[in-house]
């Protein structure tokens, strides 16, 4: 251990609750450890967001020891104990059995020895146990060396553990991304021959992990490693082709990252769904690939206007955003955006006479020339916008004729 872990680990702020579940567990006569992202994090000098134990009881003795516990997982030894208002997770020292379809093992087996537990996941850097009390870290597999040259690097056999959960192959990427890190060669390598697994993978637990790469700084490198290991073929075919450099000149927003990788696609609102995000994502992804294309430099007020009309004046500035990052021309930029602050008309609702109004005006009652005049005012508005006042909207219509 070099001085600097050492003295993260001395250094390490665990919560009150945490602290009390790992000293009754000892009390009781158990071992008990941090396992997990959490250790890695501290490690890292980061705050962790959660905090994982590991312990050699079984989920009834844990549930003998506190007043309080919740059988969340009992049947993977997983339960919640509930201290101080605090609910903190404690799961059994355990060994998995084979996996038979590539996502969970067939059967899960208790055991008293944390170097078993640890041997069973997926990278160095998640494979250690810590133990804040008597300051003890466990570290079988070199996750501390792995944190210090910054490499990602599955745990004994890269392509038994890529067989064994075919998403592990995308968490490695991620991670990587995520970390800064660069993927050990040999677990790199186990990716492409394992891909038949993670086709098996739900689509939701691609999506998170898809998710979080697209939005890290390195995205540009995420992605990159995505295409390189053949994964993205196999959950986002329509971005094979697309510049990965354009991720990066994107802001880090979901729909407009999207929008970067499926702007040359057909139907991006289906791709979208078949992803498993959410239907406004979709919907927002679709409509600024829909109406990327942005007017001329030369386009004067009026013809800005009504582009604003047509797209959506709340889409405008995610349309300039998408077309900066694919590296178009977006000079007209300045001129949008000071529109936009002018907060102009751009629909019928904006007009200065509702429907009664414009229906006292023509003095008729409801019918569509009430829709064909709002039309027709709109038109003008959007030439004019200081024609948007209830006596000059009038005084239009006094000339105005419905069409024939």
């Amino acid at each position: 251990m070099t001085d600097t872990n050492a003295q993260r680990l001395e250094r390490a702020v665990i919560p009150p609750a945490v602290l009390e579940v790992l000293q009754g567990l000892l009390t009781a006569g158990h071992q008990a450890f941090l396992v997990g992202g959490c250790v890695r994090d501290i490690l890292r000098g980061e705050k962790p967001k959660d905090f994982d134990l590991a312990t050699s009881a079984r989920p009834e003795q844990v549930q003998q020891a506190f007043k309080r516990v919740i059988p969340t997982g009992i049947e993977h030894g997983t339960v919640t104990v509930v201290v101080r208002g605090e609910h903190v997770e404690v799961t059994t020292f355990r060994v998995e059995a084979e996996y038979l379809d590539g996502r969970r093992p067939s059967k899960v087996e208790f055991h008293t020895d944390i170097e078993a537990d640890l041997s069973r996941r997926d990278f160095t850097i998640n494979a250690m146990a810590f133990d804040p009390l008597s300051k003890r870290l466990v570290d079988p597999f070199g996750g501390q060396k792995d944190l210090e040259t910054k490499t990602i690097r599955c745990v004994r056999s890269a392509m038994e553990r890529f067989l064994e959960d075919g998403l592990r192959a995308m968490r490695a990427v991620r991670f990587a991304t995520v970390l800064g890190f660069s993927i050990d060669a040999e677990t790199e390598a186990a990716i492409p021959q394992t891909l038949h697994v993670f086709r098996k993978v739900a689509t939701e637990r691609i999506n998170q992990e898809f998710t979080k790469l697209l939005l890290a700084p390195l995205a540009v490198q995420g992605f990159e490693l995505t295409r390189r290991t053949g994964l993205l073929n196999e959950f986002l075919p329509e971005a094979i082709g697309v510049e990965a450099e354009a991720i990066g000149r994107a802001p880090v927003d979901l729909s407009v990252r999207l929008a970067v990788l499926l702007h040359d696609c057909s139907s991006p609102r289906d791709v979208v769904m078949r992803l498993k995000y959410p239907v406004k994502v979709a919907t927002d992804t679709a409509h600024l690939v829909q109406h990327q294309l942005l007017p001329g430099a030369d386009a004067t007020d009026p013809m800005l206007r009504r582009w604003l009309a047509s797209v959506k004046a709340e889409y405008a500035p995610a349309i300039l955003q998408l077309a900066q990052a694919r590296g178009l021309d977006t000079s007209i930029g300045a001129r949008v955006h000071a529109l936009l602050a002018t907060n102009p008309p751009l629909n019928t609702k904006a007009l200065a006479l509702n429907g009664s109004q414009i229906m006292a005006a023509l003095q008729v009652g409801p019918s569509p020339v009430i829709g064909q005049a709002s039309a027709f005012l709109l038109e003008r508005v959007l030439d004019e916008p200081s024609l948007n006042t209830p006596e000059a909207l009038k005084g239009l219509l006094a000339s105005w004729k419905p069409p024939a």
